[in-house]
Parts: structure tokens; C-alpha cells; sequence
């Protein structure tokens, strides 16, 4: 787990990248048929629906910790149960344009409320997990690494 915050830079930076695939990524995505929509992702057993549903999951997940973190100094999160929740959600079953789309409002609202987090709050803890980072500022550059990650999954 992270002890120190980031600097403000990283963050920023983290911000900047998020913008850039939103504006970038939903015509690649939508340019996938259903069928591929339906078939694994590069080196998942998810589907890329699925995958998708998960930058999804992640999304509600962080909201949570981008919003209530910057009033508290610590505070605890429950641990997302990635499969159970994509169980759970029968990401399979919608159609993929409208995930897509639904990745991209919920995500352009993230970049909205990251922009407004106070820097002083980038040091406040969020825990989750022993694996996970703990500072609020880790959460938000993290969230964007890991997003960039399967969303080159999503496409290769």
C-alpha cells in the first residue's frame, strides 16, 4: 500500500489521460461488432462486454471513494468482488452500444468530480485492500492506469 500521496502533477496528469480516451475510445469500441463485443477479450475469459462492464464497475466503485474520501482523513471502502459482480449484472445480455455509452457518461462525470478534488485531500486514506493504493490521489491515477489497461485488452 502507498503511504505518500501523489503530487499534484501526477494527478493531473492522470485527469488529462482520462480526457484523451474519452474522446478517443468510444468510436474504437463502437467500431466492434456484437459478435466481437461477445467474444473473450486478449488474454481474459470475460467477454469484452464484460470487460467493459467492469471499467463500469470500477467506475461506481471509485466514484464512491473520489466523493467521500475528500471529507475524511481514512476511511474504509468495501473490497469489489469483481466476478460476482459481473455475475451479478449480466453484462452478456445488454447490448453494446449501449455499454459503451454508459461507460462513457459515467466516466465523463468521474472526470468531472476528479477535477474538482481538492489537492490537500489527495492524501487521505481509502481502504480497501492490503494490494490495493491507499491514498486518495493513488485511487484516481491508478483508476486511470488501470482503465487504459483493459480498454487495450478490449481492442487487441
Amino acid at each position: 500500500m502507498a503511504d505518500a500521496s501523489p503530487d499534484a502533477a501526477k494527478v493531473k496528469a492522470a485527469i488529462e489521460r482520462l480526457e484523451a480516451l474519452l474522446e478517443e475510445m468510444p468510436a474504437q469500441l463502437l467500431a466492434l461488432s456484437e459478435a466481437q463485443a461477445l467474444a473473450p477479450a486478449a488474454g481474459m475469459r470475460w467477454s469484452r462486454k464484460e470487460l467493459i462492464g467492469h471499467l463500469i464497475d470500477s467506475a461506481g466503485n471509485n466514484h464512491q471513494r473520489f466523493v467521500r474520501a475528500q471529507y475524511q482523513k481514512r476511511m474504509s471502502f468495501p473490497r469489489y468482488v469483481q466476478d460476482e459482480w459481473i455475475a451479478a449484472q449480466g453484462y452478456r445480455e445488454r447490448p453494446w452500444s449501449e455499454l459503451v455509452e454508459l461507460w462513457r457518461l459515467y466516466n465523463r462525470h468521474l472526470l468531472h468530480v476528479m477535477r474538482r478534488v481538492p489537492a490537500a485531500a489527495f492524501g487521505n486514506v481509502c481502504e480497501v485492500a492490503a494490494d490495493e493504493p491507499g491514498a486518495l490521489g493513488h485511487h484516481m491515477t491508478d483508476y486511470v492506469q488501470h482503465m487504459e489497461h483493459h480498454l487495450q485488452q478490449t481492442l487487441a
